[in-house]
C-alpha cells in the first residue's frame, strides 16, 4: 500500500548518537508531506481527467459510427433523389418544350399590347401636357394685369378712410368692419 501524507507525518524517528538535526528533519518531512499532497492532488485531477476524456472519446467513437452509418444512409438516399432528379427533369423538359410555342406566341401578344398602350399614353400625355402649358400661360396672363395693382390700391384706400373716420369720431370701428362685411346686392 502506498504511503499517505498521514504516514509520512506520523512516522518517528530514533534517536541515536551524532544523529541528524531533528529540526531540519522535521522541516523536510514537512515539506515532503506538503509535496506528497500536491502530488496526490494532481494524480486525482489527473485520474477524473482521465475518466472525463475517456467519456468523451467514448462518444466520439458512438458518434463515428452514427455518422458512417448516417453517411451510407445518405449516399443511398442521394443516389435515389438523383435517379429521381433526372426522371423528373426529363418530364419537366418534355412538357417544357409542349408549352414554349404557346408562352412565346402569348409573350409576343402582350408586347404588342404593351407597345399600342404605351403609344396612346405617349399621345396623352403630350396633350396634357399642351393643355397644362396653356393654363399656366393664361394664368401668368391673369397675374401680369394690373387689376392687382389697383386691388392693392383699393384696400389701401379704404384703410386710409377708415382710420379718418375713426379719429375724427364720426363712426366707431365696429360699424366700419360691419359695412366691409356687407355684401353689394347684385
Amino acid at each position: 500500500m502506498p504511503l499517505s501524507p498521514l504516514d509520512i507525518h506520523n512516522k518517528e524517528f530514533t534517536k541515536s548518537f551524532r544523529g541528524y538535526s531533528e529540526d531540519e528533519v522535521n522541516d523536510f518531512l514537512d515539506q515532503v508531506i506538503k509535496d506528497y499532497e500536491i502530488l496526490i492532488k494532481e494524480k486525482r485531477e489527473l485520474e477524473e481527467e482521465l475518466k472525463k476524456t475517456q467519456t468523451v472519446v467514448e462518444n466520439y467513437q458512438k458518434m463515428e459510427e452514427t455518422l458512417q452509418t448516417s453517411i451510407l444512409l445518405a449516399q443511398e438516399t442521394a443516389e435515389d433523389v438523383r435517379s429521381n432528379a433526372i426522371n423528373e427533369a426529363k418530364l419537366i423538359v418534355k412538357e417544357a418544350e409542349k408549352n414554349a410555342e404557346h408562352i412565346v406566341n402569348e409573350a409576343l401578344l402582350n408586347a404588342r399590347k404593351a407597345t399600342i398602350e404605351i403609344d396612346e399614353l405617349k399621345k396623352q400625355s403630350s396633350i396634357f401636357r399642351k393643355r397644362f402649358q396653356i393654363l399656366v400661360e393664361t394664368q401668368l396672363e391673369l397675374l401680369k394685369t394690373d387689376d392687382w395693382d389697383h386691388l392693392l390700391k383699393l384696400e389701401k384706400e379704404i384703410t386710409e378712410v377708415r382710420d379718418l373716420q375713426v379719429s375724427d369720431g364720426n363712426v366707431h370701428e365696429g360699424q366700419i368692419v360691419e359695412v366691409l362685411d356687407e355684401k353689394p346686392n347684385e
